[in-house]
Parts: structure tokens; C-alpha cells; sequence
């Protein structure tokens, strides 16, 4: 008699997914905000949009991923962290035009359905939409068997946010004279980490759990380090300040995304030593053999956000910035470009 398969025989197993759906709807609801109607195991989630509080709302959208930092994680079986990870990068991509996060999706894919590890990666979305007031209504975990390792995955979020029309902030006003203030970032956040691990791994031969002076941790622990949340500082700021342009340092560093949102005839002039550069960074550069306009366009180099403001503002906004306890620094200032510059300059390259 002839076998008959089933969707388990070729590695996927239904029920485990269907258990693990059921265990989330508990962990995620204190992420829901008063607008969610509908959330977690339905085919889609319901979200009503409250237009009392805006005159005249504009979604903003915008997905990520955690990038090659998953691979750090699965080497060191630590998964609670990387979840902070894509809620970061997702809601302060969108918090850069003005829009407060409000719901979130995510997409997990593995080659097996480890229970353990999911409720971990659940964990740390959770504690991000937490800090960031976004409700983590829904999401996919597909089973791939073959396509992925064992103990490995990938992850993806989604975001949707609002901001009144005439509140978004698009750098469109940002004129000479303007200062710029830099937000610290944690550490190395996540860009740029592939780089990193050929550069500990690869080349260093270091192994995750050696400790490195410097950092006062491991190598694993340091790169581990979750992304900053700066959603409520932004919030908070534009009720008092005018943020004329903000940029999220991601991939691409502080030369690319400082650019992105320069108008033309700005150049964003930044002072290499007006803020503290964390030692991974130094060990990076140093170890690695890294030129510094490398270093500057592939790391955050200990700026994970940067805010251009008015210069009569500026102190102002700094002093706001650490009552939030939030480390802030001047970092710049915008000046007039010819075709002849660079859409940003440093004072000094060592």
C-alpha cells in the first residue's frame, strides 16, 4: 500500500505553529493601544484611526530587518534582544518624518519551528513597542525546512504610523546656519555588522565569548546590544521645538542618511571629536585597518539619530534631550553648497 504523506513528512508542522500562535495572543496584548480592534489570529488585524486627533492625517509606512545581526544571535543562542531590533529600526525610520508609530506586524521564517526561540524574538518586539507606544498586532511565522539551518532565521517588520500634513518633517525648511544636534546610539546597532563580524571572526579570530578590555564585555555582548528607541524623545520635542529635519543612522552611516534629507544648496558640516565615539567603534577602525570616510559611511560611529534645528533652539533642545536622559550632542552645523562639495563635510578626517 502506497504511503500518505502529510504536510509533517515533508518538516512542517501545523499544530507546533498553531500552538505558538495561541501562546502570543497573552504576550502580546499589553502592546495594544486602545484603536486595536482586532489583533493576533485573524487574517488580518483591525485598527481604527482616531480622527478626532488629527486634522489632516498622513500614514506613513515603512518595513526593515535586523540584517546580518541575527547571525550573532544564533551564535550565542540569545534571542530576546534582536526583537528591540526590528520594532527599532522600523518606528525610528518613520519617526524621522514626524509620524507616531501605531501598529506593527512582524515576519519570522525559519526551518523549523522552535518554540523556544519564537517566544524569545516575541519578547523583544514586545519590549520595543512597549517603548515605543506601537501595538504588535499580527504577523507571519512560516517553516521552511531546507531552506534555512537549524537555529537559524530571519526576521522582517512592518510599521504604519501617522503624522499630521502640515507636521511632517521632510528637511524641506532646513536653511544655513541651522544646527546639528546628534542623539547617541547604543553601539553598533544594526548596520554594519557584517562588516564587523569580518573584521572580529574573519580576521581577528575571535571567538563571541572572548572578553575584549575595551568593551568591558564580550565580543558577543557587545555586538548584541540592542538598537535605541527614539520615538518618545522625538515625540516629546516636536510639541515645543521646530525639527526641521531628522535622519536615522542605518545603513550608510552619518554621510549617507545626513544627505538624505539636506535640501539642495545645504551641506550638513559635522566636528569629528564634538561627541564621544564609543571604543567599539575605535577597535573596529583600528583592528580592521578601516579608512575613516569608510568608518563614517558604514557605522553610526555613536550617533544613532541626528536632528537639525534652529540655532536660536539649539541649547534648548539639548537641555530637553537630557532631562529625557538622552545623551545629545552639537555635532554641526549646516553651510551653503556648490556643486563642487560634498552633501557632508568634517572639519577633520584623522
Amino acid at each position: 500500500m502506497d504511503k500518505k504523506f502529510t504536510y509533517k513528512d515533508s518538516g512542517v508542522d501545523i499544530n507546533a505553529a498553531d500552538r505558538f500562535v495561541q501562546s502570543l495572543k497573552t504576550l502580546v496584548k499589553p502592546t495594544f493601544r486602545h484603536e486595536v480592534l482586532a489583533g493576533i489570529g485573524g487574517f488580518g488585524s483591525l485598527f481604527a484611526l482616531n480622527n478626532q486627533k488629527y486634522k489632516e492625517p498622513v500614514l506613513v509606512a515603512s518595513t526593515d530587518g535586523v540584517g546580518t545581526k541575527l547571525k550573532v544571535a544564533s551564535m550565542m543562542n540569545k534571542h530576546d534582544t534582536v526583537g528591540i531590533d526590528l520594532v527599532a529600526m522600523c518606528v525610528n525610520d518613520i519617526i524621522v518624518q514626524g509620524a507616531e508609530p501605531l501598529f506593527m506586524l512582524d515576519y519570522i521564517s525559519m526551518g523549523k519551528i522552535d518554540n523556544d526561540i519564537l517566544v524569545d524574538l516575541v519578547k523583544g518586539m514586545v519590549e520595543g513597542c512597549k517603548d515605543s507606544g506601537c501595538a504588535l498586532v499580527g504577523g507571519e511565522t512560516a517553516e521552511m525546512p531546507s531552506f534555512y539551518p537549524d537555529g537559524e532565521y530571519d526576521l522582517a517588520g512592518f510599521v504604519v504610523g501617522v503624522v499630521d500634513k502640515d507636521k511632517v518633517i521632510d528637511g524641506s525648511t532646513i536653511t544655513v546656519g541651522d544646527k546639528i544636534i546628534g542623539i547617541a546610539s547604543s553601539g553598533v546597532h544594526s548596520n554594519g555588522l557584517s562588516l564587523a563580524r569580518t573584521i572580529m571572526f574573519d580576521n581577528l579570530k575571535l571567538k563571541i565569548t572572548d572578553y575584549v578590555q575595551e568593551f568591558g564585555c564580550t565580543v558577543g555582548e557587545e555586538l548584541i546590544k540592542p538598537t535605541r528607541i527614539y520615538v518618545k524623545a522625538v515625540l516629546n520635542l516636536m510639541r515645543d521645538f521646530q525639527l526641521k529635519g531628522i535622519a536615522h543612522i542605518t545603513g550608510g552611516g552619518l554621510v549617507d542618511n545626513i544627505a538624505r534629507i539636506l535640501p539642495k544648496g545645504c551641506l550638513a558640516h559635522l566636528r569629528p571629536g564634538s561627541w564621544p565615539v564609543p571604543p567599539i567603534f575605535y577597535f573596529l577602525k583600528d583592528r580592521g585597518n578601516v579608512e575613516e570616510e569608510e568608518m563614517m559611511r558604514t557605522f553610526n560611529n555613536g550617533i544613532g539619530l541626528v536632528l537639525v534645528v534652529p540655532a536660536a533652539q539649539e541649547e534648548d533642545v539639548l537641555q530637553r534631550l537630557k532631562a529625557m536622559q538622552q545623551d545629545a550632542y552639537t555635532i554641526g552645523q549646516i553651510e551653503s553648497k556648490d556643486r563642487r562639495k560634498k552633501s557632508v563635510t568634517f572639519t577633520s578626517l584623522s
